[in-house]
């Protein structure tokens, strides 16, 4: 068995620091994320220093501190850390100080490359050694026909992140990954990256403030929590953003969370620990216990009854359920011990879940 969720008390109570994802987590646009400015505050005020982790590179760190400071929870431009911080640093290992680089994205992109000391071209005809390339939502054709232009003629392609969504205010929109992909098909070359999932922008967000015990909050398996997985520290994953509840059950062992909530408000609360109940596959968490039969999710999820037949759904695909926090957790587990085990639930045959 690998990968298995945590017991904890209030995280806030155990850990040093939460290096928080934005987007999805703290806000959705210009909007705060529901609870999550009281659930920073509480957790802040109980040991969890806040850091805000984000593979958005197109802003300032000084625009997003002073927006997360109007939701009423202080924060200075030292506390964020950009995807554009993190590819800086990475392009000081791989180019000579000084070189020419072609910025394609916002201005939290170019002032991150200027600060580490690169000379920054506006055009595939000044010879850049580098396309750098982070999301912006003024990005037109021009701007990624430029950046192809630069490859094909010999420049190294760098992405700042490679998410293909972006959760925003009205929905999902498409990422940097699904712009970095238009290039990549127009040359052929894949990009070297930065943020997450990979871990260097953990470890120099958590040694910019000298955690020793941090966490990471995130609402996306393929970044967040697997950078996180990646990093050897412990997520918690939440519904506010890009994933479902549903995905989470899904989960391949490298995007596990190690925490499950619906919102911020898990920082503050206890997470029971998932135990392997019997051999017949059951596994509990708190008062739901859930098992994987012959390729069907069964759970027990009533808050006073035993475990029995009376007390059983069979889920099925094609109907929509709602279950308690608690059963969504033994779900995962459940799921992921069968998985693990060479017994996997389809995905077809795993329902929308409602938490609540």
């Amino acid at each position: 068995m690998t990968a298995t969720l945590i017991g904890s008390p209030p995280p806030c109570d155990v850990y040093d620091v939460g290096l928080y994802d934005l987007d999805g987590v703290v806000y959705l646009g210009a909007e705060a994320v529901v609870h999550a400015a009281d659930a920073i505050a509480a957790a802040a005020e109980r040991g969890l220093r806040p850091l805000y982790v984000t593979n958005n590179s197109s802003r300032e760190p000084e625009e997003i501190a002073a927006q997360i400071d109007g939701f009423g929870v202080p924060c200075s431009p030292e506390q964020v850390v950009t995807s554009a911080q993190s590819v800086a640093l990475l392009l000081q290992e791989v180019l000579e100080p000084g070189a020419r680089v072609l910025p394609i994205g916002g201005q939290g992109l170019r002032t991150a490359l200027e600060h580490a000391g690169f000379t920054l071209v506006a055009s595939a005809a000044d010879a850049p050694e580098a396309v750098v390339q982070g999301y912006a939502p003024h990005l037109s054709w021009h701007d990624l026909a430029e950046a192809s232009y630069a490859i094909g003629a010999g420049a190294r392609h760098v992405a700042t992140n490679l998410d293909g969504s972006i959760p925003k205010e009205r929905g999902v929109a498409p990422g940097n990954g699904a712009l970095v992909r238009a290039v990549v098909e127009a040359t052929g070359v894949q990009p070297l990256a930065s943020g997450k999932p990979l871990p260097a922008i953990f470890r120099q967000a958590a040694e910019r403030v000298g955690a020793q015990n941090p966490m990471a909050i995130g609402d996306r398996l393929d970044t967040d929590l697997e950078g996180a997985r990646a990093s050897g520290i412990p997520g918690l994953l939440v519904l506010t953003g890009v994933t479902s509840a549903r995905d989470a059950v899904l989960a391949p062992a490298h995007q596990r969370p190690s925490m499950l909530a619906t919102d911020l408000r898990g920082l503050l609360e206890r997470h029971p620990e998932p135990r392997h109940v019997d051999d017949e596959g059951w596994w509990s968490c708190g008062a739901a216990v859930a098992r994987v039969d012959d390729g069907t999710l069964v759970l027990v999820d009533d808050p006073t009854g035993p475990l029995g037949p009376s007390g059983e759904q069979r889920l099925s695909g094609d109907r929509p359920a709602r279950v308690t926090l608690d059963g969504w957790r033994a779900l995962c587990v459940a799921a992921w011990d069968a998985a693990d085990s060479g017994r996997p639930v389809q995905p077809q045959d795993v329902p929308a879940l409602t938490i609540g």
